[in-house]
């Protein structure tokens, strides 16, 4: 699963396949996002000390409170200043939107089988052993809906 779901970076997995439902984030807000991630929990200051970012402090601040308006981030107070933190992991938030975008395509419109149809071509057309790797997914998750059924 890894293989299939790795390969899209972050940056591939934003803007949520324009989910409305979904925050959409802007390169400085991705950009911001990382160095958080990265850090763990910063504030305005920290960032701006670790010269990965050279946008005025005004920007950074600003940037951070919509990150947390768009609930992708905590904060918490600190003297005059927050410290801010991300709620998710960079891999939870990968998940959320390939799910998120997954269900999209599926919720169409169109034939349930024509969107996986596209999905197996893409697979096969990228590699051929992920093919492979999604077929034993897809055994794995009937065994699990199986034995939930027996239960």
């Amino acid at each position: 699963m890894q293989r299939l779901l790795g390969n899209c970076g972050v940056k591939n997995a934003f803007p949520f396949f324009g989910i409305p439902s979904r925050p959409q984030l802007g390169p400085f807000e991705q950009q911001v996002l990382e160095a958080l991630w990265s850090r763990g929990t910063a504030t305005v200051r920290e960032l701006l000390d670790d010269q990965k970012i050279t946008q005025a402090y005004t920007t950074v601040m600003t940037t951070l409170d919509r990150l947390y308006k768009k609930r992708l981030l905590d904060r918490v107070a600190e003297g005059r200043a927050f410290r801010y933190s991300p709620r998710q992991t960079q891999e939870e938030l990968r998940r959320v939107a390939m799910v998120e975008g997954i269900r999209q395509l599926l919720g169409s419109g169109d034939a349930s089988s024509l969107p996986l149809s596209y999905l197996v071509e893409a697979l096969g057309t990228h590699d051929a052993q992920l093919l492979d790797e999604l077929q034993i997914l897809v055994e794995h998750k009937r065994r699990e809906l199986k034995k939930a059924e027996q239960e």
